[in-house]
């Protein structure tokens, strides 16, 4: 029940938790296992090909993954993401393999409902944890997808010193502060960065436009776009080039103009009580797994904290 003051809507009589999380990645996950440790009996969706990606989310498309703390020898994006669901279940938690497809967050408990199932009675929630992460921007180029992960990357941080990309030129698309940042972290392990921008000028910040046209190692390659992805079959080692002339709550919750969740500033709380955001969802910045695992844990922590003032409230 939501205090006094505030809407409210019956159980479900089909499934009422006190938990869901909707999301399978670090930070879905380390919410889990948080608050499975704390007897809260969480629900995890972790969907089914949401996004275009499998249980686990982004990580299941990486290979080598070698700035996470533990693995020493670096892992297999996939197999760090079955440790992380192997660990939520080892708790308690209960991992349903399904998408949600809707949720109504104007009164508490929330409900929401599967995919395939808006037309049934909705399950409810007391506390809602949103973990659905964010897909990279794809150019849907030819030969993109084969060899997405073999030469293509999405996250500069990530596999900037993977060893195929050391020493070789590599090549940016983008004219915004993020594709200027990237280029220039990559000059530390590439030959030279080529960064293709579409128009006539870069849409970064003054200083990291600044900072990206005086780099040495550096070429931009104005009014510029990619046409397709070319390699041997195993890695991309060319690309052709032309010189031309979180909907799911979006409306209900705060975002800003990308789409990110706006959370308040130090917490995960969202825009409405009860729902809180973890990972790359709110986070444009940094989206790292270890970030994501991190407001993972703060997200789990605030949903107890609330249950518990919230229980507590009812028994006096």
């Amino acid at each position: 029940m939501a205090p006094t003051g505030e809407a409210t809507v019956p159980k479900s009589t089909k499934m009422h938790s006190k938990v869901v999380i909707i999301g399978s990645g670090p930070a879905g996950h380390t919410a889990a296992i948080y608050l499975a440790r704390a007897n809260l009996d969480p629900v995890l969706f972790e969907g089914f090909m949401a996004n275009g990606f499998a249980a686990g989310g982004q990580l299941t498309t990486t290979t080598d993954v070698e700035n996470f703390p533990g693995f020493a020898s670096g892992i297999l994006g996939p197999e760090l993401m079955d440790k992380f669901r192997a660990q939520s279940l080892r708790f308690g938690t209960k991992v349903i393999t399904e998408t949600v497809a809707k949720v109504d967050l104007s009164a508490r408990p929330f409900r929401y409902w599967r995919e395939f199932q808006e037309d049934q009675e909705p399950e409810t929630a007391d506390v809602l944890i949103l973990a659905t992460g964010a897909s990279a921007k794809r150019l849907h180029l030819q030969g993109e997808e084969t060899y997405w992960q073999s030469g293509i990357s999405a996250c500069a941080v990530c596999d900037g010193a993977v060893p195929i990309f050391r020493n070789k030129p590599l090549a940016v698309i983008g004219g915004g502060d993020s594709a200027a940042e990237e280029a220039t972290y990559l000059t530390k392990y590439g030959s030279h960065v080529y960064v293709l921008v579409r128009r006539g000028e870069l849409r970064a910040s003054k200083i990291m436009a600044k900072r990206l046209m005086s780099h040495p190692k550096v070429t931009i390659l104005w009014n510029t776009v990619a046409t397709e992805c070319q390699g041997d079959g195993d890695l991309l080692n060319n690309l052709r080039i032309k010189n031309p002339a979180t909907q799911l709550v979006r409306g209900q919750l705060q975002t800003d103009i990308d789409g990110y969740i706006v959370t308040v500033p130090g917490t995960t709380q969202t825009s409405v009580k009860g729902v809180y955001a973890a990972g790359d969802v709110q986070d444009k910045r940094y989206r790292q797994a270890i970030t994501s695992a991190g407001t993972g844990c703060m997200a789990a922590l605030e949903a107890e904290r609330l249950i518990s003032e919230e229980e507590e409230g009812l028994e006096e």
